[in-house]
């Protein structure tokens, strides 16, 4: 039975669902998740940051939150996806905190640490290599562009990628998770990735990046762990062994042997012992 407690925080013009764990009085923790997940993907993390004292929160980000769903594309543009994030911490009444962050969430954290490095603590992102990292990847060898070919077909008009997504009960989706996730919690996302909006709400993360697929980050000043799986179909290991390029920090870079893309809900157990470790340095 998880600790964790939903909670609502209204930014703006938006109300997002969050889960929230630990004592009040607890550094912040903030957990941003990936396409196509939402805040309970961090369950298993939410417990143990509140065990170990701190005030963890994970919350269901714009396109998720049925109160944070707005149409226009632009409206998931990265800047207001850092935005939000902030306002995520301002609402807990956080000054400086510590960012955790996934797949996408991985790129809106790289993006907030470059652009506002004064507000944080610590940054650690599982799977997502820094942006520039990507871009360079992208652009070289062709492997990550193969690996990325999705994201292409993503962008493609007339609500084409939610068609294949949801067609036959939602077998492409539900292949995505790569049995790497339980049958629960696969069905949970499922579930509420096929009410209105939402599947497009998430893929418009992808529709409101330039053409050329690169988001803006420069040099990271912030202490920095980053764990990638080797067995992640996505993201390769070229612009993950790339990344440390980018941080001007004190950094560590672990390769997690087997693993895959699906970090937070597979990998709980190595990963909190890495997570706990660089948070109280």
């Amino acid at each position: 039975m998880s600790t964790a407690t939903a909670t609502q925080l209204v930014i703006g013009q938006h109300t997002f669902d969050a889960l929230v764990a630990g004592p009040a009085d607890g550094e912040l923790v903030l957990l941003l998740h990936g396409f196509p997940e939402f805040a309970d993907c961090w369950t298993e993390q939410l417990d143990a940051l509140a065990a170990a004292g701190y005030r963890a929160l994970a919350v269901d980000q714009r396109g998720y939150s049925p109160g944070a769903r707005p149409e226009a594309v632009e409206e998931y543009a990265v800047e207001k996806l850092v935005a939000d994030a902030l306002g995520f911490a301002d609402a807990l009444g956080a000054e400086r905190f510590h960012l955790v962050a996934h797949d996408w969430g991985g790129l809106v954290a790289w993006a907030l640490a470059w652009a506002h490095p004064e507000r944080l603590r610590s940054l650690t992102v599982l799977a997502t290599p820094h942006p520039e990292a990507l871009y360079r990847a992208l652009t070289g060898d062709g492997d990550q562009r193969e690996r990325s070919q999705y994201v292409r077909h993503f962008r493609l008009p007339g609500h084409v990628a939610e068609q294949g997504l949801l067609a036959d009960d939602a077998a492409t989706l539900r292949a995505l998770y790569r049995g790497a996730l339980s049958p629960e919690l696969i069905e949970s996302n499922v579930k509420r990735l096929t009410e209105p909006g939402a599947l497009t709400g998430g893929i418009n993360w992808y529709r409101a990046l330039n053409e050329e697929l690169r988001v803006p980050a420069g040099e990271i000043t912030v202490p920095t762990l980053f764990v990638w799986g080797t067995e992640d179909r996505a993201l390769g290991r070229e612009a993950a062994e790339l990344t440390a390029d980018h941080v001007k920090a004190p950094y560590r870079f672990v390769a997690l042997e087997g693993a895959t893309h699906w970090l937070p809900e597979a990998d709980a157990e190595r990963i909190m012992p890495l997570l706990l470790e660089h948070l109280a340095g």
